[in-house]
C-alpha cells in the first residue's frame, strides 16, 4: 500500500526538517519500505490518517497507550491538571501520589525517582548502581534495548567474554569498553563472564521481558542464575521494564518471574501517554542519589504535574476496571486466534505472546528465546505482509523485530479482524522460496 497524497505531501516537508523526516528511526519505514503515513489523530483503538484513512492500530504509541488512544478520564486529568499549570520546576501533589502508587505495587521498591524517558530513566538507574557499588563495568545481554544511552548502545565483540564494541557512531571505544555483552538464554556464558569478572561488575540490565527484538520470553531458570550471579559477586541487578512495567500488571516481569530486582526503570504505561520515566530501588540504594547523596541526577520536567495526571488516571482505570485481567483473557483470545492462522500459513511462523504484548516470529516453528535465533530473513518475509495489513486498514509496527499491543480499546471483533487481515495477507503476497534462503 502507498501512503496517500497528503502523508506524501506532508512527509516531503519533513524530510527538510526532520533528519530522515522522522524523531525516531523506526518510524520512517525503512525496514519495510515506502512512505510512511502521517497521522492526524487517534480515538480508542484507531489512528487517522492526514488522507483520511482509518487504521485499526496495534502499536499503540509503541507500548503506553494501554487504554486505548485518547481515553476519556486520562484527558480529562490532562486538561484539569494543565489549567492548574503546565510546569512548576518544584514538587507537587501528583508527582508524590504516582511515586507512592508505584512503591506500593513493585516489589523491593521503597522509592522512585521520575525521569523524562526511558532512556534517562535507564542511565540514570546504571549511574547509580555505579556510584552505589564503586565499580565500572555493566553487563547487558544481545537483544535487550535500553534506549540510546551511549554505554548501552553497543553490539557483542568476540571472545569467551564479550567485550562492548560500539554499535552506533559517536559512541567512545572507551565508553563500551566499560560494558559486557552475554546472549540470552545462556547460564554457561553467564557463569563464564562472572567467575571471570564478577569482582568488577556494577549491575547487570537485562529486559526480563526482551520486547525490542521480537518478544523473547525467557525460562525463569535463566533469570534466577542472573539473579544468583548478582549476589555472590556483590553486582546488582537491574530490571529494565520500561514496556513491561505496569502493562504485566502492577508488578510487572518481577511479579511474573517472582524474582525482585535491586533497581527497576519504568516508562510507558506510568505516563499514560506523556513522556515520562522513572527508576525504583530499595531506599539504602536510591538515597545514594543527590541531595541526600553524591550520585547526580536532575531533570527540569521531571515529576511534570500534566504527565503524572495523566499516570495516575491510567493507573486508576486499569485498577477500577480489571484491567490487567480483561487483556491477559484478550491476550489469551489473540494468541489462539493467530495461532490457527500461523498454524496454516504458507510460510512457517509462530507466535510469542505474554500478557498483551504479542509478537509475530517469521521463519521459526517456535518462538526464539535468544536474538542470535531470530531468522536473519524475517525482515525481507515481513515487508510484504506489513503492507497488505496496512491495505486492509490494519496497523502493525513498521519493522519485523518490534512487538504489538492489545489496549482495554481492543476488543475480539477486532482481534479476529487482525486474524483475517493476516490470513489474507499471507494469502496474497508472493512468498517464494523465503524459508529456504
Amino acid at each position: 500500500m502507498s501512503a496517500g497524497v497528503r502523508s506524501e505531501a506532508w512527509f516531503a516537508r519533513a524530510k527538510a526538517a526532520l533528519p530522515g523526516g522522522v524523531d525516531s528511526p523506526v518510524r520512517a519505514f525503512r525496514a519495510v519500505g515506502g512512505t510512511p503515513i502521517v497521522i492526524q489523530s487517534a480515538q480508542g483503538q484507531t489512528v487517522v490518517d492526514v488522507d483520511r484513512r482509518e487504521y485499526l492500530d496495534f502499536v499503540g504509541s509503541w507500548g503506553p497507550l494501554i487504554l486505548g488512544h485518547a481515553h476519556p478520564k486520562v484527558l480529562a486529568a490532562i486538561e484539569a491538571a494543565a489549567r492548574r499549570g503546565t510546569s512548576y520546576g518544584a514538587p507537587c501533589p501528583a508527582e508524590i501520589e504516582l511515586a507512592e502508587r508505584v512503591v506500593g505495587s513493585y516489589p523491593g521498591v521503597e522509592q522512585v525517582r521520575f525521569v523524562s524517558s526511558g532512556t534517562e530513566a535507564v542511565m540514570s538507574a546504571v549511574r547509580l548502581a555505579r556510584g552505589a557499588t564503586g565499580r565500572d563495568l555493566i553487563v547487558k545481554f544481545s537483544g535487550c534495548y535500553h534506549g540510546h544511552v551511549d554505554h548501552l548502545l553497543v553490539a557483542a565483540g568476540s571472545g569467551l567474554v564479550t567485550f562492548g564494541e560500539p554499535s552506533s557512531a559517536g559512541v567512545p571505544a572507551d565508553f563500551a569498553a566499560l560494558t559486557r555483552v552475554l546472549p540470552l538464554d545462556d547460564e554457561a556464558a553467564l557463569d563464564s563472564l562472572f567467575a571471570a569478572e564478577g569482582g568488577r561488575i556494577a549491575a547487570a540490565i537485562i529486559e526480563p521481558v526482551p520486547a525490542n527484538n521480537g518478544l523473547l520470553i525467557q525460562r525463569p531458570e535463566f533469570l534466577k542464575a542472573l539473579r544468583a550471579q548478582c549476589d555472590a559477586h556483590g553486582a546488582l541487578l537491574i530490571f529494565d521494564e520500561v514496556i513491561t512495567g505496569f502493562r504485566l500488571g502492577p508488578g510487572g516481569a518481577a511479579v511474573h518471574y517472582d524474582l525482585v530486582p535491586d533497581l527497576a526503570t519504568f516508562g510507558k504505561v506510568i505516563g499514560g501517554g506523556m513522556p515520562v520515566g522513572a527508576f525504583a530501588g530499595r531506599r539504602e540504594l536510591m538515597r545514594e542519589l543527590a541531595p541526600e547523596g553524591s550520585v547526580y541526577q536532575a531533570g527540569t520536567l521531571s515529576g511534570n504535574p500534566v504527565a503524572m495526571a495523566a499516570g495516575l488516571a491510567t493507573l486508576d482505570v486499569l485498577r477500577e476496571t480489571d484491567g490487567w485481567q480483561t487483556l491477559d483473557e484478550n491476550g489469551r483470545y489473540l494468541e489462539r486466534t493467530l495461532g490457527e492462522v500461523l498454524r496454516e500459513s504458507p510460510v512457517e511462523a509462530s507466535l510469542a505472546r505474554l500478557g498483551s504484548i504479542f509478537w509475530i516470529a517469521l521463519l521459526a516453528n517456535a518462538p526464539p528465546r535468544a536474538a542470535e535465533a531470530v531468522a536473519a530473513q524475517s525482515g525481507e518475509a515481513y515487508a510484504p505482509l506489513f503492507h497488505s495489513l496496512l491495505a486492509e486498514g490494519i496497523a502493525l509496527a513498521p519493522s519485523a523485530y518490534e512487538v504489538g499491543f492489545l489496549s482495554l480499546a481492543h476488543g475480539r471483533a477486532d482481534i479476529d479482524r487482525l486474524g483475517d487481515g493476516l490470513r489474507n495477507a499471507f494469502g496474497s503476497v508472493d512468498h517464494g522460496d523465503s524459508a529456504d534462503d
